[in-house]
């Protein structure tokens, strides 16, 4: 049976895995789940392999911490050696992180074909350390499944046309599957929201957060909204350390959420703030207004259809449309039978 090894490391990767997964396992394909460790705080790992039912890793690579560079050759060294005893017939990558790049790097050095779920997203800003991820590993890519038809015209425009496929969102079948649970039903009332409008805000890209003078913007604009109504803050660890105790006039702060709690803040809130691509799509997901908290975007499809703004514009009242091309929750099952066409071609 041929075998594919799978490398996370970060939340968002977690979520798009369980989807994908599930409909590998139904195929009958062998997965190994290898965890690089980038995430490791237990509120930023293990709970969501506990919620979201996915598997324990094959192996943990415990690799978290220090400069991107060190990160990431720690993460080609200890994957190298995996993939050279696991002896996987393909590898497969999720978006845009170091465990992304560093998985690519080592499955391209050994031939391996490697899929990347979430192909051609680009921000067209090369000083995000994201950017620069997700375009290198398009480019060692033998499979590369696009969540939108913007993403493989970025694709065409880089030259590359050979095994690029527009799958959907995987994102979207998660986030199906997460309004059918009832985990996180009490989140609302748990942190005092319940009843009452309130702001949703998340905030860690390193841009904003390891950036002072921005940082301290993006604290007044949150100060300015905790004026109006209430503005939750789930912090991620980095943006924790950034605090060193304080917080913005009027914001509370909450500790970092499970994902089904997480799309449940989502879904009530008047409207998210936010840095993270994930979640700008799921709140388009619940059909809750976005203000992305950054200079672009590489999901311009939110912004187009009205759902989404920069934060740097002004208001906007564009008109509010469907997005068709992120699926119809069939985005796993396209992957899925994309990647099981590709492990027997290469066995």
């Amino acid at each position: 049976m041929p075998t594919l090894m799978t490398v996370v490391g970060a939340r968002p990767q977690f979520v798009k895995a369980a989807t994908v997964s599930r409909a590998l396992a139904r195929r009958g394909v062998r997965e190994l789940l290898v965890h690089t460790g980038q995430h490791f705080d237990d509120t930023m790992s293990a709970v969501f392999f506990a919620e979201l039912e996915l598997a324990a890793p094959h192996r943990n690579l415990g690799i978290a911490g220090g400069s991107h560079g060190a990160m990431t050759g720690r993460m080609l060294e200890a994957l190298e050696a995996a993939m050279v005893e696991d002896e996987p017939d393909a590898v497969l990558v999720y978006g845009d992180t170091n465990s992304t790049l560093a998985g690519a790097l080592v499955a391209a050095k050994l031939r391996l074909p490697l899929v990347h779920v979430e192909a051609g997203l680009r921000s067209f800003n090369r000083a995000m350390p994201e950017e620069t991820n997700r375009v290198l590993t398009d480019h060692m890519a033998a499979l590369l499944l696009a969540p939108t038809h913007a993403a493989v015209a970025n694709l065409a425009r880089e030259g590359i046309v050979e095994g690029v496929l527009h799958v959907g969102d995987v994102m979207a079948d998660a986030a199906s599957h997460a309004a059918a649970s009832p985990h996180g039903a009490s989140v609302l009332s748990d942190l005092g929201l319940e009843g009452a409008p309130f702001v949703l805000a998340t905030l860690h890209r390193a841009e904003n957060v390891d950036d002072p003078a921005r940082l301290a913007r993006i604290f007044a604009y949150l100060e300015a909204e905790a004026r109006v109504r209430t503005v939750a803050l789930p912090a991620h660890p980095r943006l924790t350390q950034r605090l060193g105790g304080r917080a913005p006039a009027g914001v509370r702060i909450v500790p970092p959420q499970g994902y089904f709690a997480m799309q449940r803040l989502i879904a009530a809130a008047d409207v998210v703030l936010t840095d993270s691509g994930g979640v700008q799509k799921e709140a388009y997901f619940h059909r809750t207004p976005c203000i992305t908290l950054r200079d672009e975007t590489e999901w311009v499809e939110t912004v187009e259809a009205g759902w989404n703004r920069l934060w740097t514009e002004a208001d906007w009242r564009a008109p509010r449309r469907d997005i068709s091309e992120y699926g119809a929750g069939d985005a796993a099952e396209r992957c899925a039978d994309a990647i099981v066409a590709l492990l027997s071609s290469a066995s």
